[in-house]
Parts: C-alpha cells; structure tokens; sequence
C-alpha cells in the first residue's frame, strides 16, 4: 500500500446480467424441479459475488454452502444423503465455491452427485470454478455459464461506484486500461492509491498493476511444477506481448526454448503442456489472461530478458522485424533512454510495406515513446501509437497513451493529431460535443502544418455536429476553405494519391454545406462528384464518404455499392474502427431502399462489431435502424428493446440523430400495430416546428408517418403544416419515396373527389422508385379508403396487392392489418390455423377489441376506424357476450393471451422453416 485511499464495496453488481438471468432462470425452477449449474471464469471476474447474489434472491426455501468436508463428500452416496437431509422435502439451494480446489476423490464424487441430482429430490446446485485451465474432467458435463471480463463502460461505473467519482480523468483511463475489465484487479489497484495519487496531484505507481497485486488476485493460479515448465510459462506470456491476439506460434516458442535452456538438456524428455496453457492447432495461449500477466510479471527480470532474447534471435533469423525488434528493446539492461532504438522501432513501425496488423504498430510507437529522450518526439510516438490502437478497434488503449502524449511543449502539428485522435476516439464512444470541440481544436492547430489532416479533422467535427443534431455548430465547421491546390474534377480521377482524398473531402463539405443550406440546386454537384469517386476508389476513407454522398442525394443504389466496397477495403487492411461504419452506411443505405430484412442484417452485424470496437455511439445507431426494421415486423418487444438501449446511449452523449430514429421507429411501430393516436402524439414531438424538433436530417422522413396517424387522429391541420416543407424535399430528389409519399399524403386529406386520384398518383410514382413496403402501405391506405365508400371489388384488389407486399418484404405487422381489412370484406386471404377465444370474433368486432385492449377509449376507435361511437358501442357489447367477459381489463388479457399464442406459432413456424433451433 502506498496510501490511505479509502475504497468502498462496490453497492451493486456491474455487468454480468446474462449471467445474473441463467442464475435467476435456475432458482425460479427449483420449487418444481432441481438443476445444476458451473459457473466458470478467471480470477477476479465476480465468480464468488455471483454466488453470493443467488443465495441472497433464493427465498423457496434453505440454502447450504458446501466445502470439501472429507466425510459429508467421500462418496457419490454420502454427497447425495446430506443433500437429502439437508433439503428435507422443501427446495434447496446447495452452492459450491471454487469447486477446483476441491481435492480429487471429492471433485469426482461431486460430478457424479450432480449427475443423479433428481433423485435428491428439487436440489439446485450451483458451483463456481477458475477457468485459468482446461475444466475438471468431473465437472465437464454441467451446464457451464461463462463469466466474460466487463465491458469498458461497467467497468468505467464500477470504478465510479466505488471512488465516489473522485478519480482524475487520466488516472480512470490507466486503471481501466490496466484492469482489462477484470473487477477485482480494477479494485486491487484502486486500493492502492492515495487521494493524491487517485486525483491526479501525484504521479501513479508504475506500474499500476505490480506483480503483488496479480499475485493478490489469481490467487496462486499461475505456480507451475518445475523450471522447465515456468520457462515454457514465461516464454509464451512473452512472446503475447509482440502478438496481435492472445496466443502465439507454438513453432516460435519451442525455438525460443531451445535458445533458452542449455544444452545439457536438450536431450531431456518432453515435459506435458502446464495446465494454464491451452493448444489449437499450432497455436498456444493461456486460458486466463490475468494469470498470462501474473506470470511475466514474478518472472525474474534477468530471467525475462533472457526470454525476450531468445524470442528476438528466432524472429530476427525469419525475417519478422517489428516484433524481433520489439522483443530485443525488451532484452536489454542499461539506461531507460535509448535515443537509437527508439528511432529504429519507430521506422519500422511507420513502414507501411512491412506487414504488421495495427496493435502491433501501436505496442512497437508505445516502446519507442518508453525510449525516446525528446518529450516532443515522445509525445509524437505516443499519439502515434494512440492513432494505431484506435485503428485496432482499441480506443480503451487509446485514451490512456493520448494522456501521455500530453506536453505543451510538443510542435502544434503533434498536439493537433492527439486532438484529432482523441476527438475521434470520443465520437465513437463519448458526448459528441465533446468531440467536436477536440476536432475543431485538432483543425486549428494542424492548419498550418498539415493541411490535409486538418481538412480531415473538420469533415470530423461536423460529423459529430452532425450527430449531435447541432445545425449551426455543423455549418460553421463546414465554412467555406481553399480549394485543394491540385484538387477539383481532375483530382478525383487520378487512381491514387493524397490530394484525390483531399479533394473527396473538399467536395463533400462544399456539397453538405449546401445542402444544410437549403440551397438543394448547388449540393448536387460537388456530393455527385464524391458518389463517383466511390465507383474505382479503394480505400475506405474516400469511399465511406461517396456512401455518405450517395445517402445524402438518395441513390440508395450508390451507397449500397459504395458501402459494400469500403466495407470490403476495411476488412482487408483489418481495421476494426471503421468495420461498424461501414455496416452502419450498409444499414442505411438498405432502409432507405426499403430492404428490412438486409437492413437488419447489415445493422445486427455493425452492433456486434462496434461493442467489439468499444463504440457505443455507433451501436446505438444500429440499434436505432434495428428498431426501425423490427417496427415493421410483429415485433413489439424486440422495438421496446431497441429503441430502449438506442436512447440510453444517445441521451448520455448527445446523438440526437440516433435519438431521432429511434423515437420514429417507436411510432412507427405504434402506427403499424393500429394506434395512431399514439403514434401521432410521439411524431408530432419530432415533424411539428419547435425547439423539440428532431434532427435536421432525418424527421421530414417522419413526415409520411405523422400525416398517416394524424389524419385518423383528428390533427389535420398539423399535418397539413408539415407537408409544405416536405414538399419542397420531395421536389429536391434526395428520397426516392418522397414523390409518391407526397402524394399519398394529400390524399389522406384530400376531398372524396380528389382522393382517387392522388392514390393512384402515388402508386405510379411508386411503380417508378421501386420498394416493396411503401408501394404497400400506400395500397393498403387507398385499400381501406375504397371500402369504406362501399367499392368492395377495387378495396379486395388493393388489400390484395398491399398483402402480397407485406409478405414479400417481411412486414408481418402490416400484414396483419391488410388480412383485417380483407375479412371485413368477407375474404379469407390465409385460413385461421389454431382456434383461438378471438376467432368467435368478426373482423370488425376483432379490430374493435385490439384497440380497446391496446388502452383507447370508444372515441379513439371510432375516428381510427372511420365509424361512429354508436357503432363501436354496439360491436363491444357484442364482444364482451361472445368472450364472456365484463370488463375492458379482461378483454385486454384474453387478446394479450392470444397475441402472445399466435407470437409463440410465428416463432416456431420461422424456426421450422429455416432449421433453426428453439
């Protein structure tokens, strides 16, 4: 300890809550039948806290903590008899800490207890184990839940939680990064801080995490039986620290093995593989990270050298310079400082012919900074790394080298670039206020010396003015500049070269600019310019941006294209930062087509890999266009869900465009589902002029939706409001659907004599743009409207064509409202399949009962359905006699029931179809 720091326990339990609901799945099962569980994980990740919270929710009945008593555990019987006696016919909890440090005899009497759990009576039995190697042979046939390290932000409210907050902003990135998400280092660390230390007045420990405190946490998992094997130990867990991932070339170790022991003993018998190595194929990696650490960090330093030396002499000898050279500055005793050194890792390290993935590059630029003398040119060194561990997908890297990149004295040019990284860093995982002034700050001060950087640090910052749904930060951003000096037309057509980029750039923020503008006449051009430089470039900076251009003037095509091909670049130079970008233009580009299902697919994908990225900004975008897709589908829950987690992070950071859509597809699914009171009540807060207005670039796209629940909803001079200014964006082109959209809408408040023809209008315009979903929506809004003015034979021809829509584009929803329609026509359009208490309904009465269920009153319904309340009045009284049921409340619950029946059928009828498992 080198303080008095005072560290609380943590209040409640951070992360974790897959495991928390295979737990809870588990105890609320035990009143009807017994289960049993492994809980299994590395040291410190909360194994022994998990266990604690099951045995505090457990209330069915007793709980026994159970240890390695040599008598209770000799035999399977004996386990089984005291489990017995100690259930005594009630539900019992029985739980098993760190099973692993159970001896032989009794971890296999314990595995075969598990095994003839039932005839013990309703016996729940939970265990824990360390994961730091291979799983007891007697224990691997339990049903194993998997404690995974916590992601970045739980981590970042654990510390919080438990330091009041009081952390300086430089020492909460080390400990983060040094802690790797796993709580209890997090905290051992923590504790060993004084105030002064823990609020940035003193310098840290260094390291933060000392062998002591891995020692502390793995708990003496990493001891191994002989020399030989600590070697091999050591060996592999140096060799990880020049690799792109966490394991290594079997083939390089034993080299380096051979280089290392002497020679007298390499004759000696093989010894088997140490427990906390695991091997796949010709590859070798510890199966605890923590214990990986905790074994380089007791190494003997001369005994590490020695490692390091022997790794170098094998890599030099293959030719492999940057992790050779690397392991060599890690071989050598002598002066912190190494000037020479330095300047030869840095150059490799910048040779972009020698192939190196990116965290590589990042760890060679950080020991070149450890060597550097120059603070300058540490500084440099060290945002040079940030740069490459941001490119890695790495931002919780990233940070804590921005921090010690931090010197006044460094050039502009180097402060600018630790801006630019940092500004980018925060907007993919940060309040994008906050990178907009990093970014403008990094435009500034790169202006003089690298004008291409700070031309690309603007474009950055209105990006995250852009995000933040801040028009007027995001048009001083894109103020008029220079012209690239060898720019213009001619430019974009050379093959490569750094003014073809420039160029990209200048003719996007001209064309942006215009756009934000209102001056429609002048975006065209230069964002044209852009769009056709995605259709021969290669990289993915200049082509993500011709996907924003092309997304910009609504050739969805363009942007598919342009998207696929970055996506494409991204994934063969390997960097992870830019794969959810890529994805997210993907998803976009999809939606606006009106493709939902590859909308969906593209966006689950993009969420995967911007968690993986630690971007949540941008998984909160796919979560918003995963929440729009499932709008259309019979998918309220997986919306909520959405649209949920989407707002969490845009609230926190300011994405008023993720916010934006989210909020839409929340109403759009309000809308789809037959309320459009509710529906029009959230639009209205994103189309109706105000300050509460949603983003710039995004609610006239709300627009078609607000006027389609307005209408129904009584607000017709509202929408009649919104659709001047939507008229003037359908004029400009950008949205291929807004022409026929237009249409549809002045038809919905038109006259009956002017009606007919706008729909029809809006179904041609619609034949020329293409897209399923509208083109239905369309017909299936012209559809009701020819039934209710009694021309059954044209409305069965519409709901007809809308169906077949629905279907075609997976609009389950919609669907569902097109077959309504159709049976109070008297047509059948699917048979019914199982009964159910709604099919003694007629589709009149069944609509009239799904709205009244869905909370809204005799009025609500008559203006939804275009009757009067006398009739709705009638068809209820008729529905609670046919349900048997005397109150809107159970009616409620008997269609609840039912949806979630027909819900449970869907399911498995997709899972059948597609030989999905349940």
């Amino acid at each position: 300890m080198t303080g008095e720091t005072t560290v609380r326990t943590a209040v409640r339990i951070h992360g974790h809550g897959a495991q928390r609901r295979a737990l809870r799945a588990l105890l609320d099962g035990l009143p009807a039948h017994g289960g049993r569980l492994l809980l299994a994980g590395e040291p410190g990740l909360g194994r022994t806290t998990l266990l604690q919270w099951a045995a505090r929710s457990f209330r069915a009945g007793p709980v026994l903590h159970l240890g390695p008593d040599p008598e209770a555990t000799a035999t399977e019987g004996h386990l089984l008899d005291t489990l017995r006696a100690a259930a005594d016919g009630a539900p019992l909890l029985v739980c098993v800490d760190d099973a692993h440090l159970w001896d032989a005899p009794a971890r296999s009497a314990l595995g075969r207890a598990a095994e003839h759990l039932d005839s013990a009576g309703r016996v729940g039995l939970l265990l824990s184990a360390a994961s730091d190697r291979a799983v007891d042979p007697a224990l691997a046939r339990l049903p194993v839940v998997r404690l995974d390290p916590l992601a970045p932000p739980r981590a970042a409210a654990l510390l919080d939680d438990v330091t009041d907050g009081a952390a300086a902003p430089a020492v909460r990135e080390r400990l983060l990064a040094e802690a790797e998400g796993n709580p209890a280092l997090l905290l051992a660390m923590t504790r060993r801080l004084s105030p002064a230390e823990l609020r940035g007045h003193r310098p840290l420990p260094g390291p933060p995490a000392d062998a002591a405190t891995l020692v502390e946490v793995a708990g003496g998992a990493e001891a191994a039986p002989s020399a030989r094997a600590r070697d091999m130990l050591l060996t592999v867990a140096a060799a990880v620290r020049a690799s792109d991932g966490p394991d290594v070339d079997a083939g390089l170790v034993r080299d380096a093995l051979r280089r290392l022991r002497p020679a007298r003993e390499s004759g000696a018998r093989p010894e088997p593989l140490p427990a906390q190595l695991a091997r796949a194929g010709d590859r070798l990696r510890f199966h605890s990270p923590l214990v990986r650490r905790t074994v380089y960090a007791i190494g003997a330093p001369d005994r590490r050298r020695a490692v390091h030396g022997a790794l170098a002499e094998v890599l030099e000898s293959g030719g492999d310079r940057l992790p050779g050279l690397l392991h060599r500055s890690w071989s050598l005793s002598g002066p912190a400082r190494d000037p020479a050194r330095a300047d030869r890792l840095a150059a490799v390290a910048a040779d972009g012919t020698a192939p190196a993935p990116y965290r590589l590059r990042a760890t060679a630029y950080a020991r070149a900074a450890e060597l550097t003398a120059d603070p300058a040119g540490r500084a440099e060194r060290y945002t040079a790394a940030a740069e490459q561990a941001l490119l890695a997908g790495r931002p919780e890297q990233a940070r804590p080298l921005l921090a010690a990149a931090r010197d006044r004295a460094a050039p502009a040019a180097v402060r600018g670039r630790a801006e630019l990284v940092r500004g980018l860093v925060e907007l993919g995982d940060g309040p994008v206020g906050d990178a907009h002034q990093s970014l403008s700050l990094a435009a500034s001060l790169l202006a003089e010396a690298a004008p291409a950087e700070a031309a690309t640090a603007a474009l950055a910052a209105a990006d995250a003015a852009w995000a933040a749904g801040d028009l007027p930060a995001c048009l001083a951003t894109l103020a008029p500049e220079p012209a690239p000096r060898t720019g213009g037309a001619a430019s974009l057509r050379r093959p490569h070269g750094p003014t073809t980029v420039a160029a990209v750039m200048h003719h996007h923020r001209v064309g942006m600019r215009a756009l934000l503008e209102g001056r429609l006449d002048r975006a065209g051009a230069p964002l044209g310019q852009v769009v056709e430089r995605g259709r021969t470039e290669d990289r993915p900076e200049p082509l993500l941006r011709s996907a924003a251009a092309a997304l910009l003037l609504g050739d969805v095509d363009a942007a598919r294209r342009a998207g696929a091909r970055a996506l494409a670049a991204v994934r063969q130079l390997g960097s992870q930062s830019l794969e959810p970008r890529a994805l997210e233009y993907l998803a976009y580009a999809e939606l606006r087509a009106g493709r939902h299902p590859q909308a969906r697919t593209h966006a689950e994908e993009g969420l995967r890999t911007a968690l993986r990225a630690g971007q949540r900004n941008t998984a909160a975008h796919h979560r918003a266009v995963l929440a729009l897709a499932a709008s259309i589908e019979e998918e309220p829950d997986a919306v909520a869900r959405h649209v949920a987690e989407a707002l969490e992070t845009a609230r926190r950071h300011g994405l008023a465009q993720a916010a934006t859509l989210a909020q839409w597809a929340a109403a759009r699914a309000d809308l789809g589902r037959g309320r459009p009171f509710d529906a029009a009540d959230r639009l209205g807060l994103l189309v109706l002029p105000g300050p509460g207005r949603g983003h710039f670039a995004v609610w006239r796209l709300a627009v078609p939706c607000f006027v389609e629940a307005a209408v129904p909803a009584g607000r017709h001079e509202e929408a009649r409001e919104v659709l001047t200014d939507f008229a003037g964006w359908a004029a400009f082109g950008a949205d291929p659907q807004a022409a026929a959209q237009l249409a549809r809408c002045r038809a919905l408040l038109a006259p009956p004599d002017r009606a007919d023809d706008l729909y029809r209008q809006a179904l041609a315009r619609h034949d020329e743009a293409g897209g399923d979903f509208e083109r239905a929506r369309t017909a299936l809004l012209y559809g009701k409207w020819l039934r209710r003015r009694r021309r059954p034979r044209e409305a069965r021809d519409r709901l007809g064509a809308a169906l077949a829509g629905f279907e075609r584009c997976g609009a389950g929803v919609w669907a569902a409202q097109a077959r309504d329609e159709l049976r109070a026509l008297g047509a059948a359009p699917h048979a019914t399949g199982t009964p159910t208490p709604l099919g003694r309904l007629t589709p009149q009465q069944l609509r009239i009962a799904r709205y009244v269920a869905e909370g809204a009153t005799n009025r609500e319904v008559a203006l939804a359905l275009g009757v009067s309340t006398r009739t709705v009045d009638y068809h209820l009284r008729k529905v609670f006699a046919a349900l048997g049921i005397r109150s809107r409340l159970e009616l409620a619950r008997v269609v609840g029931q039912a949806e979630q029946g027909r819900a449970a059928r869907r399911t498995a009828a997709h899972q059948e179809k597609t030989g999905a498992r349940p």
